[in-house]
């Protein structure tokens, strides 16, 4: 998002951006993930029982092998022009089935607490209860609004100082 949301920036600062961010990202759902197992230990509660665990592991697997391969292919070492530009469309139709992934991951999260909360004598009209879905609907809005943003057409004119990746 960071070519879209920025496109007057140099096309290396953009991509510096990208990786620094969804750097940042995968670093933060691997210490989320770690405080889950921690919590489940402390707690008593069994670990990967759900599928809501079982697709949060396997997104953030995903999302670390799309990072390590951004990062090989696209910045360090850098692959050949013409297999980058072979693998860019891969990378980013790859990169928006990991997004969608963590979206129903965490929808299967807010249904997995909501399960939980009136399993516990909640409302299902109440309060709790309403807000769980209020910020579920909230996700899935803002998800399905990234996901248009990413696969709308990009913008005719190439950003200043950048030239496309030669055509050897």
């Amino acid at each position: 998002m960071v070519y879209k949301v920025f496109p007057t920036l140099k096309h290396d600062t953009a991509k510096l951006i990208h990786l620094i961010l969804h750097g940042i990202a995968l670093v933060l759902g691997a210490v989320g993930i770690y405080f889950a197992f921690k919590n489940h230990n402390e707690s008593g509660i069994a670990n990967l029982y759900s599928l809501h665990s079982w697709l949060g592991i396997g997104t953030i697997t995903l999302y670390g092998i799309q990072w390590i391969f951004g990062f090989v292919t696209f910045f360090f070492p850098g692959a050949a022009p013409n297999l980058r530009r072979s693998l860019l469309p891969w990378h980013i139709l790859f990169g928006l089935f990991v997004y969608i992934l963590a979206l129903a991951n965490a929808e299967l999260g807010f249904l997995e607490k909501l399960t939980f909360l009136e399993s516990s004598g909640l409302d299902k009209y109440g309060t709790e209860a309403f807000l769980v879905n209020f910020t579920a609907l909230v996700v899935v809005l803002f998800g399905a609004s990234v996901v248009v943003a990413a696969v709308a057409p990009a913008r005719l004119e190439e950003p200043q100082g950048y030239a496309p990746i030669p055509e050897n």
